[in-house]
């Protein structure tokens, strides 16, 4: 195996680590009914993305220059970070866990896929085209066993707004994870970038968690689910996304992500008592066919075709 193929399954493994970790937010969230989605969002991404900061002050000083000479893309994606988990908590506690996890989640990796395309000319594979229509047509097979009366969702007036929620927080999703990248292929470290981005993203939240973030002292239950949801999925996840990112597109590591859904719904059904039909498990099966789809490795690495070397030329190596 190449070294090239060998940090792509790096970076592929390191996605679906982070997948598996994000995807136990939403059940991890029901063991604080009391704490808004709001709140509950601004502790997890505001805490985790402050945590990541601080561990990489050292990477994000010494990038500290080439970080300011991209600030606009920098500030974008800080703002999407801050966006992306009031809307996708939100979605959730409207829609229901299921349906506000594969909305959010499903939508991304199309989204990311037309930002890469027009921003970066990049042209899809239709490989990486097939396996992404394997993975949506399982999240709505997933989407419709959820519907279908099987497990708690949310009421009829409550799902267009969250799926609407849904969609912003895939864009939100897909657009701080194209400007990482974009950090990452100008010259600054993974965790410089990851540090730097979800710092400020924390920093916005500070003030929304100050205003929503009382019952999460109520009790120490709902502190439990707060420090969980900060230092576990979205700190220790996010290291991992951004380790993954920096060795594989943006496009496909949020198509890779799709994992979280399966996590989510397999965790739903475990814990929560949530029951799965064979719909479900079908869709299941497609997401999983469609990870094996994109992460297969391929002979031939071109710009063109949508498949990144292992790192862009200028990137960093991941281990500044």
């Amino acid at each position: 195996m190449t070294p090239a193929a060998r940090e792509r399954l790096l970076g592929i493994a390191t996605v679906l680590i982070a997948a598996t970790l994000w995807g136990t937010t939403g059940t991890a969230a029901t063991f604080a009914p009391d704490v808004s989605a709001v709140a509950i969002g601004a502790v997890a991404m505001g805490g985790g993305g402050l945590m990541q900061a601080a561990l990489s002050a050292r990477r994000i000083r010494r990038h500290a220059g080439l970080l300011r000479a991209r600030w606009q893309c920098l500030l974008l994606g800080a703002v999407a970070v801050a966006i992306y988990p009031l809307a996708f908590y939100a979605s959730m506690r409207l829609a229901g866990v299921t349906i506000g996890t594969v909305v959010s989640i499903g939508s991304a990796p199309l989204l990311s896929a037309l930002i890469e395309s027009r921003l970066d000319g990049l042209r899809l594979t239709g490989r990486w085209m097939a396996g992404a229509g394997l993975g949506l047509a399982g999240m709505l097979l997933l989407c419709l066993a959820e519907g279908s009366g099987h497990g708690p969702t949310g009421t009829g007036s409550d799902v267009i707004p969250g799926v609407l929620l849904g969609l912003l927080a895939g864009l939100s999703y897909a657009l701080y994870s194209w400007t990482a990248r974009r950090l990452m292929e100008g010259g600054s470290a993974p965790r410089a970038a990851m540090g730097a981005t979800f710092g400020i993203g924390g920093l916005l939240l500070m003030p929304v968690l100050l205003v929503t973030g009382a019952p999460l002292l109520a009790s120490w239950g709902n502190a439990a689910v707060g420090l969980y949801m900060a230092l576990v999925p979205m700190f220790l996840g996010y290291l991992c996304f951004g380790h993954g990112l920096a060795r594989i597109p943006a496009s496909t590591a949020t198509t890779i992500t799709l994992f979280e859904p399966v996590v989510a719904a397999g965790l739903a059904v475990v814990i929560v008592g949530e029951r799965l039909p064979a719909l479900g498990w079908t869709g299941i099966a497609l997401i999983l066919a469609c990870l094996v789809c994109i992460s297969a490795p391929v002979k031939t690495a071109t710009r063109e075709e949508h498949v990144s070397p292992a790192r862009p030329e200028g990137a960093p190596d991941g281990r500044s």
